[in-house]
């Protein structure tokens, strides 16, 4: 059995209220249900990128019955087909060619023949050529979440995003995410590959240079811990824990000055954190210290 997901969790990951999703099934476009699997998560988002471009619930609900009769083998054109808005107009995609959904028309002008036989498809012989792969592997990615907050064993949570980063190998979110679970079980030679992977699909993605600077410190290899840091506030300024972190990597280096400019950054973006309380407590420190030191001199 396909994985399935709980009526408002389908909400939640597609961003739309009760209220649009009752409209929807009283007015037949979606069929009404407390739990929802892949094909039916893909017939509603469809029906969200028509309705962001202004198409008509008519207007769809006709395009729909108007390609059920026309392909053969079409029993749901949301699920099975790629449909698209064209200014007002619905068009789908057939064979890499586009129709108007409700009159059959090629955008294009070929031959008859080739209509003909383009208005013959079956859909058990061709199927939806590009399955939203995107958007499984999201729902893979939130289910990821979802039992890692119900404190699920980890081969379930990992299970969830390899699934997620199979479906999408550039989801860099799934990728640190699984990096972070094998990081919690100790597994760091797996956790490091993750993380890299991350950083590789997304060398702008600061999390992933936060995660890995945090296992090559876990690791005692500094050098590469101070690199990715660096990496992730140069690429986010603002990251109040990667200021946070430097600053005990400077200070346990003996280079006060850098531990302080780290120290006073991070207490001026998160001043009222408990860890705001600790980075006052070491500027403290480093100041007295180097008050010490200015009298001996």
């Amino acid at each position: 059995m396909g994985q399935t997901f709980s009526r408002e969790a389908a909400r939640r990951l597609l961003q739309i209220s009760e209220k649009q999703l009752k409209t929807w099934e009283q007015q037949k476009l979606v069929r009404p249900s407390t739990e929802y699997g892949f094909r039916e998560l893909l017939a509603i988002r469809t029906l969200i990128k028509l309705r962001a471009s202004r198409v008509p619930l008519q207007q769809i609900r006709r395009a729909i019955q108007a390609l059920i009769k026309k392909l053969r083998g079409v029993t749901d054109p949301l699920t099975e087909l790629s449909l698209y808005a064209d200014g007002k107009r619905i068009r789908v995609e057939l064979e890499g060619r586009a129709m108007e959904a409700e009159s059959g028309q090629l955008i294009l002008n070929f031959k008859q023949g080739e209509l003909n036989r383009m208005l013959e498809f079956r859909a058990q012989e061709n199927p939806r050529k590009e399955l939203d792969q995107r958007l499984e592997a999201e729902l893979w990615f939130q289910r990821g979440l979802d039992l890692e907050a119900s404190g699920a064993p980890a081969k379930e949570v990992i299970e969830a995003y390899e699934k997620a980063v199979a479906l999408d190998p550039q989801s860099a979110g799934a990728l640190v995410n699984l990096g972070t679970v094998c990081f919690n079980t100790r597994n760091y030679a797996l956790a490091e590959r993750y993380y890299k992977q991350a950083t590789t699909v997304d060398p702008q993605y600061a999390l992933a240079h936060f995660d890995l600077a945090n296992l090559f410190d876990e690791r005692g290899d500094r050098k590469q811990a101070l690199e990715h840091y660096l990496t992730a506030l140069r690429i986010a300024p603002t990251y109040a824990d990667a200021h946070y972190n430097l600053a005990l990597l400077y200070q346990s280096d003996n280079q006060p000055m850098k531990a302080v400019s780290h120290w006073l950054a991070y207490v001026k973006l998160d001043p009222s954190s408990q860890w705001a309380v600790i980075a006052r407590r070491e500027l403290d420190k480093l100041r007295a210290a180097t008050v010490v030191r200015g009298s001996k001199a």
